[in-house]
């Protein structure tokens, strides 16, 4: 809603699913979560811009707020049982320490958690999601802001098809990925190479190459000048790297 307001909106259960859908032309685009400031990246999603023709248009930070969800009528004192996904039920180990009587259980979706507590009129269940999904399937908020710390930020990627979209003249902020041989000094001498040139790398992960164990791939987030920065980088990148692929170039999201 954030990233293409006019949009309208297409789920998929799987993030494979979706991917495979953009790729198909069955959907214009796709918005994935890719890093979370208190959970980590989510890697499957690094995984699947590797092997899929998408590229990265726009990012943006979406701040974090749980909150208890029951239905309607239910008290904070009946509540035994909370759904949730497993990330978001971590995040708020304080409040369900202070509720001891509320025992937690894993859902496949913070949203899908409100839906199936909606479906099953449970006074008894509740589920931690967003004000958004309470809204939505007609919940109510028993504890709102109930995360362990506020500061929880999740940073989203508007992908579309390679080839479909111009470059932004404003971009800022390169992502690409990376392979080197399995020799002393490799990465060192790729990292070197960006650091000659003043490039200021914000972000690296590192992710195993499948079917082929003990090789990696590297996943890294640039800073960029200008619009030929970019071009510099991956120039400088694929002496030492035994393959480069650009994932995007876009303008950085700020608070």
């Amino acid at each position: 809603m954030k990233l293409a307001p006019d949009g309208r909106i297409v789920p998929f259960s799987l993030s494979a699913e979706a991917f495979t859908a953009l790729v198909r032309g069955d959907v214009d685009a796709a918005v994935i979560p890719i890093e979370n400031s208190l959970a980590g990246s989510v890697s499957e999603h690094f995984d699947l811009m590797l092997t899929h023709d998408v590229t990265i248009l726009r990012e943006t930070l979406l701040r974090i707020k749980h909150n208890l969800i029951a239905i309607s009528g239910a008290r904070i004192n009946q509540i035994d049982r909370v759904f949730s996904h497993p990330v978001a039920l971590a995040q708020c180990r304080r409040f369900l320490g202070e509720h001891p009587q509320m025992e937690s259980f894993a859902f496949y979706d913070t949203a899908g958690s409100v839906k199936q507590l909606v479906e099953l009129r449970d006074r008894h269940a509740g589920a931690i999601a967003s004000e958004a999904a309470a809204r939505y399937y007609g919940a109510q908020i028993l504890a709102s802001g109930i995360e362990d710390n506020p500061e929880n930020y999740t940073r989203f990627f508007y992908l579309r098809r390679i080839g479909e979209v111009t470059p932004d003249p404003a971009a800022n902020k390169l992502s690409l990925a990376f392979s080197v041989e399995n020799r002393a000094g490799t990465l060192a001498a790729a990292l070197s190479e960006l650091a000659r040139g003043g490039t200021n790398m914000t972000k690296i992960e590192s992710r195993p190459v499948h079917g082929r164990p003990w090789e990696y791939v590297f996943y890294i987030d640039c800073q960029l000048k200008d619009a030929a920065d970019g071009d510099r980088v991956l120039a400088a990148l694929k002496p030492h790297c035994s393959m480069v692929k650009e994932l995007g170039r876009y303008q950085e999201a700020t608070f």
